[in-house]
């Protein structure tokens, strides 16, 4: 289970929002996270809002498709009554927890209660996570009957002895057959990588990232590790049974990663992400760092929508009891100050690769003139697209991106 939920305002239990949420929404897009809480085992490094058979204290997996279509309906009303202009989803996704936990059926009517519900814009990604284990050529096709036309496969390293260390269960020969049946069904693939696992050579991460490559999926994201406290990882790294990710190897594994994914033809657009070509970027994930709208459902999803942000009770069998009565299964919110969404611009837009604008830095920032000719002289940002009023971070720039965020909010 993840840890505790953000401290806001409390969440009115009819889930009204406030006027600010309105305010230019006809100029954003609007997009739908669905969360599947589901596992079958918690992996030692995650901290993710997911729940094993043991944890779920009462909720049915099988009641769970038509407790998230009551969300659905809400979110209906809850838009309409905030006077937001009437928009269709320009993405949808899957995520958890393992969504290919639950039969391919309810994944298939779920999207077809936000079809109904919203519209789908023509040509909009569709994605759901998969866990390599649990589909198959048959599943696919279902999900692809469906409406669904992309798939991110979990697959974090190529070498049993770290997927052992991570607690990740799913055969590794499974991610290649996976991404082979959905390519084979016209399906977009993504495939995700995790580097810096305790133990985890350079060697090892370079055969992770190659094992990928040769999948030949439309994209690839990769992670560096983070020990999240409270994780059975945190603990052992704590008690000393594994040693602390070192930093250096990180970015030596980053770098790695870089160059081989640039030698096999996709390019970077977000620190960690590349694809094959800008289409097949991930259009969900950059809408995130866009700052548009989004609406997340299930257990402890986020929304967001015009620098108002909610988020939902954490446990499904609570989330089950809220909407049972007919209330928002929100448990707070927060509004955004004007200085708070710049702050939070400057974090999201400086690690993509179109990059921040600079005199969206200065407004963060009285000393951002002074900190971009550093970034410059550093060889952190390039010199060009600075002269042309972005801020575009060059490889080593990537690797101490927060760097460069910190000291430009430590005003």
């Amino acid at each position: 289970m993840a840890g505790p939920l953000p401290i806001g305002d409390p969440a009115p239990a009819d889930g009204s929002l406030p006027a600010q949420a309105a305010i230019g929404a006809s100029e954003r897009t609007m997009h739908a996270y669905v969360h599947i809480p589901f596992c079958k085992v918690r992996c030692g490094y995650c901290d993710f809002n997911t729940y094993t058979a043991s944890e779920l204290e009462g909720a049915k997996q099988s009641d769970y498709t038509d407790i998230l279509i009551a969300e659905i309906k809400l979110s209906t009303q809850v838009i309409a009554d905030a006077g937001l202009p009437k928009r269709k989803l320009s993405t949808v996704f899957f995520g958890g927890g393992t969504p290919t936990l639950l039969p391919a059926a309810d994944l298939v009517k779920i999207l077809a209660a936000l079809r109904d519900a919203f519209e789908i814009a023509p040509g909009a990604e569709v994605t759901t996570e998969a866990n390599p284990d649990t589909v198959n050529a048959e599943y696919l096709r279902e999900l692809r009957d469906g409406g669904f036309n992309r798939v991110s496969f979990g697959m974090q390293s190529a070498v049993p002895s770290v997927l052992a260390t991570l607690e990740r269960t799913h055969n590794p020969a499974n991610v290649a057959v996976g991404v082979a049946a959905a390519k084979e069904l016209g399906l977009r693939t993504s495939v995700d990588l995790i580097y810096g696992a305790p133990g985890e050579t350079l060697d090892e991460w370079r055969e992770s990232v190659s094992a990928a490559i040769q999948m030949q999926p439309d994209h690839i994201s990769a992670y560096a590790l983070i020990v999240e406290d409270g994780t059975k990882l945190a603990r052992q790294i704590k008690s000393g049974q594994l040693e602390e990710p070192d930093e250096d190897l990180q970015a030596d594994k980053y770098e790695l990663a870089d160059q081989l994914l640039g030698e096999a033809g996709f390019n970077w657009y977000e620190v960690s992400n590349w694809s094959r070509g800008d289409q097949n970027a991930s259009a969900h994930n950059i809408s995130y760092w866009a700052s548009q709208d989004w609406w997340g459902y299930g257990p402890g999803a986020h929304s967001h929508f015009g620098g108002v942000r909610w988020w939902n009770v954490k446990h499904p069998t609570a989330y089950a009891s809220k909407l049972s009565l007919g209330n928002s299964p929100a448990a707070g919110r927060e509004t955004l100050s004007d200085r708070t969404r710049l702050e939070e611009r400057v974090l999201l837009e400086i690690r993509i690769r179109d990059g921040l604008k600079i005199e969206l830095a200065k407004q963060v920032s009285a000393d951002a003139s002074k900190l971009i000719a550093g970034f410059i002289a550093d060889e952190l940002v390039d010199a060009r697209a600075a002269i042309g009023g972005v801020l575009k971070l060059t490889l080593k720039g990537r690797l101490l991106a927060d760097s460069l965020v910190r000291q430009l909010l430590a005003d």
